[in-house]
């Protein structure tokens, strides 16, 4: 099993840390994003890897290289621009032939991956999602009504939860021909298409082991995990 790893963003809401470095590539303790990332894989059994890359990629290419420092295999699919999340992934077709992972390298995960590969398997799924409740106070009142505009109820400034999408997937290769060829392409419109198709779309919900990196905020908390980690040096 090979997995793909989504590392071609800009990063524009990191700046101004990705001016000169990757997203995937902004130091967490002692190590990379993308370094974390690719031992969490390697833990799960799974050690091939194609890296989808695109702005300032030779410091990853430069970094990884075949990946055998690392004890892993890594290939590289490669983009002259942005394509977004769907539209790097089909970068990465050539590669793909069998059921495979697909992560975004702008988060840390830490569940077994092992587990949703096992659950995607045993439900014989086409896509299966990792999924985590998320839960958020809206800054307004909630009024509602009835067919007649009659007000029934007043919430003020309730909590509303839901489970969101963390951006770590088991996928069979056919999702690759629902992403049209060399456009910017949304995974939410790939999910939206198989759901139409009827094809059997898992979510794989997860307590915790997940820490999204979409900000200077997240980042800095982050680095600030791992600093405590690391502890004194």
């Amino acid at each position: 099993m090979k997995a793909v790893i989504l590392a071609g963003g800009l990063g524009t809401r990191l700046q101004p840390y990705t001016t000169f470095l990757p997203k995937a590539m902004l130091p967490l303790g002692d190590k990379p994003l993308l370094e974390h990332l690719i031992e969490w894989i390697k833990h799960n059994n799974v050690d091939s890897f194609v890296l989808c890359v695109s702005y300032l990629r030779k410091t990853i290419q430069d970094y990884f290289e075949d990946g055998s420092r690392f004890g892993v295999n890594i290939e590289y699919a490669v983009a002259d621009r942005p394509l977004a999340t769907a539209g790097q992934l089909k970068t990465a077709e050539s590669f793909l032939d069998d059921t495979f992972v697909c992560v975004y390298g702008d988060s840390i995960f830490d569940f077994s991956l092992k587990h949703m590969i096992d659950y995607h398997k045993r439900k014989n799924a086409f896509v299966t999602m990792g999924l985590v409740e998320y839960k958020t106070k809206l800054q307004y009142g909630f009024i509602e009504m009835d067919k007649t505009n009659r007000v029934k109820a007043w919430q003020e400034k309730p909590d509303v939860k839901g489970n969101i999408n963390i951006g770590c997937y088991v996928m069979e290769p056919g999702i690759l021909s629902l992403i049209p060829e060399n456009k910017p392409y949304g995974m939410d419109n790939v999910i939206r298409t198989a759901l139409v198709k009827k094809k059997r779309v898992n979510g794989y919900p997860i307590k915790n082991g997940f820490i999204d990196i979409g900000d200077k905020a997240s980042y800095r908390r982050a680095y600030q995990h791992y600093l405590e980690k690391l502890g004194q040096i």
